[in-house]
């Protein structure tokens, strides 16, 4: 049916509970934002273009979800902030993940104008790698999914 999603909470997959979470193209926009630097709701709006409706409800789930907490100052109460928590804080590898895929296969060379550099030295930061617990790159078809160890009578 249009419209409808289905719910992905119980899903025995980290990715399908992830995207539970963070699957809506709006909601990571709204973190890279809050990374820049964004924090009120004014900043993340006009930076987005997003609807006030939309946005009303991507910052509830994320709060909900415990990727934003809620910082109310009595100087500005109707002008709350919203503070990425340690949680939302991890999403940093997958919005690296996501820009540098990007960068590479969304951009004819030389279109792309800014790139993610070090904050100490302005240089580019390295590309990510999946490596094996001895440090081994691994490829796309170098690992598999293997059931954990039963914690059940332990």
């Amino acid at each position: 049916m249009k419209g409808r999603k289905t719910n992905l909470e119980g899903a025995d997959c980290g990715i399908a509970r992830s995207l539970q979470i963070v699957g809506d193209w709006w909601t990571l926009l709204i973190v890279r934002d809050a990374f820049r630097g964004h924090q009120r709701f004014g900043e993340f709006q006009k930076n987005l273009g997003l609807a006030k409706n939309i946005l009303s409800a991507r910052l509830k789930k994320l709060v909900q979800e415990g990727i934003f907490t809620i910082e109310v100052h009595t100087n500005s109460p109707s002008s709350p902030r919203y503070i990425l928590t340690p949680k939302g804080e991890k999403l940093y590898t997958l919005l690296v993940a996501l820009w540098q895929w990007g960068e590479e296969n969304c951009f004819e060379p030389g279109e792309l104008e800014t790139e993610m550099v070090d904050t100490i030295d302005g240089a580019p930061i390295e590309r990510l790698q999946v490596k094996a617990a001895d440090g081994r790159l691994l490829g796309p078809r170098d690992f598999r999914l293997a059931s954990r160890p039963s914690s059940v009578g332990a």
